[in-house]
Parts: C-alpha cells; structure tokens; sequence
C-alpha cells in the first residue's frame, strides 16, 4: 500500500469530513422537506448517510485511513496503530 505525506491525508480528511457533513445536512432538509412522517424522514436521512459514508471510506481509506470521527483516531493512537503525532493533526 502506498504512503502518502500528512498533508495529502489531512486534506483527504478534510475534504471526506466536508462531504459527509454537507451529505448529512442536505439529507435532513429533503427528508424534512419531503414528509412529516418521522419514521419517513429518519430513514430519509439514514439510508443516503450511510451510502455516502460507504463511498467517502472505500475513496479516502486507502489516503487516510478516513478517520471522519476525531474518537477513531484517538483510539488508534492510544492503541498505537498509527503515529501519535500524526494522530494529533486528525482530532
């Protein structure tokens, strides 16, 4: 597998956190636009949540190991399964 330098993670990581907020967000207003029915809404909400989470790690994964959640790459530090130092810059 190939190492990329910690700015090209960062970014990666950046980018895939921004996509994934804006999927998030985006999928809330439809679903809360759509219908009023909650159970509607909520899987409104979830289903494209979780398909672009699906995309964002198989695309990022490979670059950054897509730690979109600061607690993973706490755990991965403490763990010592990845540089500490490195792992600062992620949370």
């Amino acid at each position: 597998m190939q190492k990329f330098d910690l700015p090209r993670r960062l970014t990666a990581e950046a980018l895939g956190t921004a996509l994934l907020v804006a999927t998030v967000v985006g999928s809330g207003i439809m679903a809360e636009s759509l219908t009023r029915d909650v159970a509607l809404a909520l899987l409104g909400n979830t289903l494209p949540t979780g398909a672009i989470l699906v995309v964002l790690i198989a695309i990022f994964g490979p670059i950054s190991g897509a730690h979109f959640n600061p607690a993973v790459s706490l755990v991965f530090a403490a763990e010592a399964r990845a540089d500490a130092a490195a792992m600062r810059c992620f949370t």
